[in-house]
C-alpha cells in the first residue's frame, strides 16, 4: 500500500548551472555548466542524474533527449560536473532526476529548472564552487 511506502527527504543536495569560465582567448557565445553539490557530511554512492528538456518555444511543443549521466560516488562537501548546458534549451523546463545511495538506502529527487530562470538575475553565491549561478537545493 502506499501508505507503507516511507519516504525520505532528500536535503543540502543541489543542482546548479553556472557560466563556464572561458579563457581569455575565447571569443565563443557563453557556455554553460551543470554541476551536482553534496553538501552533505556523507558520501553519495553510484550517483545517476538523467537531464532532458521540454516545454513549448515559438508556439512549438519541444523535448530534448534524455541523457543519463552515471557520477559514481560524490564525496561529502563537494561537486561534480555533469554536463554542459546550451543557451538554446534555457526557454525549456530543464530537468534533472538525481538518484543516489547513503548506507544502500536508495534516494532521489526531481530539480526543475523553469523557462527563463537561467540568468543573473537569479543568480546567487553557489556553495563549495564559490562562483555565480542559479541553484536549486
Amino acid at each position: 500500500m502506499l501508505k507503507d511506502i516511507q519516504r525520505t527527504i532528500v536535503e543540502d543536495i543541489g543542482i546548479a548551472i553556472l557560466p563556464k569560465l572561458l579563457l581569455e582567448d575565447q571569443t565563443d557565445e557563453p557556455a554553460w555548466e551543470a554541476y551536482v553539490i553534496n553538501l552533505k557530511g556523507e558520501k553519495l554512492e553510484n550517483v545517476i542524474i538523467a537531464s532532458k528538456g521540454y516545454g513549448t518555444l515559438q508556439g512549438e511543443n519541444v523535448k530534448t533527449s534524455t541523457l543519463r549521466h552515471y557520477i559514481g560516488d560524490l564525496e561529502p562537501m563537494s561537486y561534480q560536473l555533469v554536463e554542459p548546458v546550451q543557451e538554446a534549451v534555457f526557454g525549456l523546463n530543464n530537468e534533472y532526476w538525481l538518484s543516489f545511495y547513503i548506507d544502500r538506502e536508495i534516494f532521489d529527487r526531481k530539480y526543475v529548472f523553469l523557462p527563463e530562470s537561467i540568468n543573473d538575475n537569479f543568480f546567487t553565491r553557489i556553495p563549495l564552487i564559490n562562483r555565480q549561478g542559479v541553484l536549486i537545493l
